[in-house]
């Protein structure tokens, strides 16, 4: 089943994956702790501007994970202050579902003392507290739902990254993996290797 992009929260960990059939050559690059989508060394060039963003990014006392632009502004708003669930709100409701041919949901998460999981799509904004692994994808999966996935603060974010790769939905691209413990946060990344 293709789902798309996805991200799944808990309260001390969190994942993202690409998934893609329109653009699969890309990949996350570490920007000294940012993770960014972009586009491979090979891949061909594009005007879209869905394609490269920061998909994993800290803000305040926690970390977001999202499949868009819109994981910047969640971050700035927890940088502020904001608590979790209203930069999440607030950030989704703002930037809105993607313009592009499929009316694209946003997705993202903010793990953290307060762990919350959201997603904007063309008819709903939802936003929910996790306290379990949830996860909530751009089709098909396209509300918050509970998922049997291991992980955890004493994880590798990188083995986190590869079992969210790894899940049986299709068109694996990259993913990235995020843990959280007490405001430490740790990330890492798997291209497919």
């Amino acid at each position: 089943m293709y789902i798309g992009r996805f991200v799944i929260v808990a309260p001390d960990f969190g994942a993202y994956r690409v998934s893609s059939r329109s653009f699969p050559n890309r990949q996350i690059v570490d920007r000294d702790g940012t993770l960014t989508v972009a586009p491979t060394p090979d891949a061909p060039e594009n005007d879209n501007p869905y394609v490269s963003y920061n998909c994993v990014r800290e803000g305040g006392e926690a970390v977001v994970v999202g499949n868009g632009s819109h994981v910047d502004p969640i971050a700035e708003k927890l940088d502020l202050g904001y608590p979790a669930r209203d930069a999440l709100a607030s950030s989704l409701l703002a930037l809105d579902y993607e313009k592009d041919d499929y009316d694209t949901p946003r997705v993202a998460g903010v793990v953290g003392e307060e762990s919350f999981v959201g997603i904007v799509r063309r008819d709903a904004l939802l936003v929910e507290s996790v306290e379990a692994p949830t996860l909530v994808a751009t089709y098909e999966e396209n509300a918050p739902t509970g998922i049997d996935f291991d992980g955890g603060a004493a994880d590798d974010p990188a083995d986190i990254a590869q079992r969210a790769y790894d899940l049986s939905y299709e068109h694996a691209v990259c993913a990235a993996g995020v843990t959280y413990d007490g405001g430490d946060v740790a990330v890492g990344c798997y291209n497919g290797e």
